[in-house]
């Protein structure tokens, strides 16, 4: 049935109108969610390597090649750097930099940096540089030590499931 008081239309037809604070509160929530998921969607698509979302650097800036020839985890120097697959990339000296360039596959980290185990499990997660080992010539970063205790248990069975994972997540 139709009503005719006018005031309660008129009412109605204000309140729907008028945004509220709240939501415009809610618009601007989203629209910000928004914003970042496509700011971080569109950097992981631009690079596959990992580079965090603060610091911008490969390997959180410690020397990719340093692992191998050092066997220790050392930090790059913020004035020695290659730029790799869209991520900038630190090394501790001029000849570690040379090696990288020359042949970048024998000592970036697999699943670009990413934790090994979460791979192998299907997902990705942010590796840890102090956090590593090297199997069959690979450097392989887990997230924790409690994951990399988990990781140890099967390297070659979970090297296996993550190198099938990798290409579906990249």
């Amino acid at each position: 049935m139709f009503q005719t008081d006018k005031a309660r239309v008129t009412l109605a037809d204000t309140n729907s109108a008028k945004p509220t604070r709240r939501g415009a509160l809610r618009l601007l929530t989203l629209g910000f969610a928004a914003a970042t998921a496509t700011m971080i969607s569109a950097r992981t698509a631009r690079a596959r390597i990992f580079t965090g979302f603060i610091e911008g650097t490969a390997v959180g800036g410690y020397d990719a090649v340093a692992y191998h020839t050092q066997g220790e985890a050392v930090p790059g120097d913020p004035a020695i750097t290659l730029e790799h697959e869209g991520a900038t990339w630190r090394f501790s000296s001029e000849a570690n930099r040379a090696a990288f360039a020359a042949d970048p596959d024998a000592y970036a980290p697999e699943y670009g940096g990413h934790c090994a185990w979460a791979t192998a499990q299907g997902y990705l997660a942010q590796g840890d540089p102090e956090i590593w080992r090297i199997f069959d010539g690979r450097l392989f970063l887990n997230a924790t030590q409690g994951v990399n205790r988990r990781w140890l248990r099967d390297v070659d069975g979970f090297i296996m499931q993550a190198d099938a994972n990798w290409p579906s997540l990249k």
